[in-house]
C-alpha cells in the first residue's frame, strides 16, 4: 500500500471510532490530511487560488479539535471529507491527468 492509501484508511478508521480518540490525535490526523491534500494538488498541477477552499474548512476544524470546540459528528464528517478528497486526487494522479489553467 502507498502512503496515500494508508492515510485514507486511517482517516476512515478513525472516523468510525471518533469517541475513542483524544484531541491531539484528531488534530494530528487532520493536519496530515491537509499536508497530503496540498502535496497531491501540487503534483496534479492544481494551483492555490483565491476564493473559498474546502481545505480551509479542514484546517479550521483541526484547530477547533485541538481546543475541544468541534463535536465528534463534525469531526467524523471532516475526516471522511478529507479521505474523499485524497482518494479523488489519488485517482486523478493515477490516471495521468494534469490540470492546467489558461
Amino acid at each position: 500500500m502507498s502512503l496515500t492509501t494508508d492515510i485514507i484508511g486511517e482517516l476512515v478508521r478513525d472516523a468510525n471510532r471518533m469517541e475513542r480518540l483524544n484531541a491531539s490525535h484528531k488534530r494530528h490526523m487532520l493536519q496530515r490530511a491537509v499536508a497530503t491534500i496540498e502535496d497531491l494538488r501540487e503534483a496534479a498541477g492544481i494551483p492555490k487560488g483565491p476564493g473559498h477552499d474546502t481545505l480551509a474548512d479542514i484546517k479550521t476544524t483541526a484547530s477547533a479539535a485541538e481546543h475541544g470546540l468541534a463535536d465528534d459528528a463534525q469531526l467524523r464528517e471532516t475526516f471522511l471529507q478529507a479521505a474523499g478528497m485524497i482518494r479523488d486526487l489519488h485517482i486523478v494522479l493515477d490516471s495521468g491527468t494534469k490540470v492546467s489553467l489558461v
